[in-house]
């Protein structure tokens, strides 16, 4: 099944939890949390979302590279300028989903479009 979800003008959080809901397979009758689910999400006008300015300066994205001190912090505003809308989007989408052996089979089944 195919899904669309257009995120001109919504917020960020509600586009990626319905998609990561529709990925998961929980919109149908039939569904199962052990099998994979035949479901393809597409999201339409990725870089029309609607992030307030404050939000993007005050919401943070860590990584750490293992060794002492290697903690970095990039701001949702210059995650967006490095990699795009629709890098943000799959990041937050990555990020609900469980963090079992499906995760990295049911990312591919997302596409996102500017």
């Amino acid at each position: 099944m195919k899904y669309t979800i257009d995120a001109q003008g919504k917020k960020l959080g509600r586009i990626a939890s319905q998609a990561a809901l529709f990925l998961r397979g929980k919109g149908s009758a039939s569904y199962t949390p052990n099998e994979l689910p035949d479901a393809q999400v597409e999201i339409l006008n990725a870089s029309k979302l609607s992030i307030t300015e404050k939000k993007g300066l005050q919401t943070e994205y860590l990584r750490y590279s293992g060794y002492p001190g290697g903690l970095r912090a990039t701001s949702l505003a210059e995650f967006v300028t490095k990699k795009g809308h629709a890098e943000l989007l799959r990041k937050v989408i990555l990020g609900m989903l469980p963090r079992n052996r499906q995760r990295s089979r049911l990312i591919k089944k997302l596409t996102v479009r500017n």
